[in-house]
């Protein structure tokens, strides 16, 4: 293999990692609608 073949590699991994990183951080948090449950769990 040639040299640095890894270096590179690991280089854009840590590209492709940062730019997904960014993008996550931006998309909005999912909420959930918090579902009422009866008192009594026999119902």
């Amino acid at each position: 293999m040639a040299d640095g073949y890894l270096e590179q590699h690991q280089r854009d991994y840590e590209a492709r990692k940062e730019a997904w990183l960014r993008k996550k951080r931006h998309l909005p948090k999912l909420t959930f609608p918090n579902i009422q449950r009866p008192d009594d769990e026999s119902l």
